[in-house]
């Protein structure tokens, strides 16, 4: 490990809001050009939109869940064995796993275009809660991908 370098994860502060870890963290993801504020009023925006189209949940709890269904258990990584690639399915750690969901929900709402971004982030948090969406469909087409190349795992990585 390099000495003097401390996790940027320690020194994170929960949202003001909500007082979660995980959201301060997808706002941080979410912003664009160190414009804080405006991806704090995107993310709240979306989350007031979420408690009145799922009345059941706490908004927050809606988050967390479609984050859930959004994160990757598998991927597949290119190995150079003998002069030919193979894609190799490899176990995701955790934190990848995060900022994989994190990064395939972002870039759901921002390919449609349209419509103010606090309303397609709700919209695609509510899918991915539901399991469905863009963001489940990318992960559902990465795990197809490691299924389909089982057969190389030997090559690498830890077996699933």
């Amino acid at each position: 490990m390099v000495k003097g370098f401390d996790s940027p994860e320690r020194y994170l502060r929960p949202d003001p809001v909500y007082n979660d870890k995980l959201a301060a963290k997808f706002m941080h993801a979410l912003m664009w050009k160190g414009k804080k504020t405006l991806a704090q009023r995107i993310f709240y925006d979306a989350m007031e939109l979420i408690q009145k189209r799922v009345t059941e949940v706490e908004p927050v709890e809606v988050f967390r869940q479609a984050i859930h269904n959004v994160k990757p258990v598998i991927e597949v990584r290119s190995k150079r064995v003998g002069g030919a690639n193979y894609q190799v399915p490899v176990e995701v750690e955790r934190r990848r796993s995060t900022a994989l969901a994190f990064r395939w929900i972002i870039e759901a709402c921002r390919k449609k275009k349209g419509r103010p971004m606090s309303l397609r982030l709700a919209d695609e948090l509510v899918a991915a809660y539901r399991k469905e969406g863009d963001a489940v469909h990318k992960r559902e087409t990465v795990h197809k991908m490691a299924e389909a190349n089982k057969a190389f795992a030997h090559f690498g990585g830890r077996r699933f």
